[in-house]
């Protein structure tokens, strides 16, 4: 399925799912969503654009390579209960702080940290698999 229509959309369906994935993150810790979806809608987006694409140009867009996104959300998630214990609380409680910023007053917990945390080692994984299976496929000459 690579055809002209489907590389001229992929990229912006990719940047697209991108923001959404982030907004189903943020939205998690308050109503349904959160971490582990809004890695694999973020996954999918990436797939998409490297069905489209290649995955060199997905290797590319990508700063990290996906594993390393994914240990680094698992420091992220692992480190989020460190609050807690410095508190005299049992690991992984839930702490809350309330900034004020332009004016508006912002909610920031370490349950977000740890959904962030969980979003990146569902990102890197699910993209690391997926990009290499389509190499592989590429590799194996396969014509799309």
């Amino acid at each position: 399925m690579n055809t002209v229509i489907f590389r001229t959309v992929a990229p912006f369906l990719t940047a697209l799912m991108l923001v959404f994935s982030v907004f189903v993150l943020l939205r998690g810790h308050n109503e349904p969503g959160g971490g582990f979806i809004g890695g694999l809608i973020a996954a999918s987006a990436l797939a998409i654009y490297g069905i489209a694409c290649g995955v060199a140009p997905v290797r590319r867009a990508m700063v990290l390579h996906p594993m390393a996104i994914s240990a680094l959300g698992l420091l992220l998630s692992g480190l989020s209960g460190l609050p807690a214990l410095a508190a005299g609380l049992p690991f992984m409680t839930a702490l809350w702080t309330y900034p004020t910023v332009l004016g508006t007053e912002l909610p920031l917990s370490t349950v977000l940290v740890f959904d962030i945390g969980v979003y990146l080692v569902v990102l890197g994984a699910i993209t690391s698999i997926l990009l290499g299976l389509e190499e592989r496929d590429v590799d194996q000459g396969e014509d799309r």
